[in-house]
């Protein structure tokens, strides 16, 4: 057994033991499910839980013949190692909790996950929601990144963290929650038929940037 998306899995350092990551919506979890968490990383000896860069928890130093039986107890589907498919947002606390937040990052983040957490995609595609310009979240290194203004959404595409950073272009701006919905939407079927295996950065310097949001905004299939 190898890293294995299907299962949420990824080997570790040791070549023997793996890592699973739940699924927790913006890094908000209630308190049954923290429980329930550390009660069955003690129930199986799991090794470390380590708080992720994106908000989610790992759980590492699992046995192989442990892995099936921890999901079953968790009754949480997987929120990492899951191979070429839209990742869970990556949520700042926005204008709920944040007095400087001036979106609702929370109920954005989740309408994002609900319809395309998960979806299958060239390579992994990483969103960033941002509240406010500060951009805590980090949208500008994702692939698609949202930052709110009084006005309404920031939305850039093609950023990327990585060995080679790169900051995302602005793509539209002053959007509702319903247009940002309807432009990922493009961005990502767009993206899927078009791009072969690169990543969504990668193939926007490919064509162009001007030449990729004129196909997203015209709403051609095929560049």
């Amino acid at each position: 057994m190898e890293n294995i998306p299907e299962k949420g899995v990824s080997l570790q350092k040791d070549m023997k033991t793996y890592a699973i990551i739940p699924y927790t919506a913006g890094g908000i979890i209630k308190p049954d499910e923290l429980r329930k968490i550390a009660d069955i990383t003690e129930k199986y000896h799991v090794k470390i839980l380590k708080m992720t860069s994106s908000q989610r928890m790992a759980m590492i130093g699992i046995q192989p013949e442990d892995i099936d039986n921890i999901w079953n107890d968790l009754g949480m589907k997987p929120g990492g190692f899951t191979g070429n498919r839209v990742r869970p947002s990556k949520l700042c606390p926005g204008s709920l909790y944040c007095k400087k937040g001036v979106q609702n990052t929370i109920k954005m983040g989740k309408k994002i996950d609900n319809k395309y957490c998960g979806y299958p995609t060239p390579k992994k595609l990483k969103i960033g929601v941002s509240g406010c310009v500060n951009s805590c979240a980090e949208s500008a290194i994702k692939d698609i990144g949202l930052i709110g203004t009084p006005k309404g959404w920031k939305l850039l595409v093609g950023g990327n963290a990585g060995i080679k950073p790169k900051i995302g272009k602005l793509l539209a701006k002053n959007l509702s929650d319903n247009e940002v919905l309807d432009l990922i939407d493009k961005i990502i079927h767009y993206y899927k038929v078009n791009s072969g295996e690169k990543r969504l950065s990668v193939f926007i310097t490919k064509i162009g940037f001007d030449n990729f949001i004129n196909n997203i905004l015209n709403n051609h299939s095929s560049s």
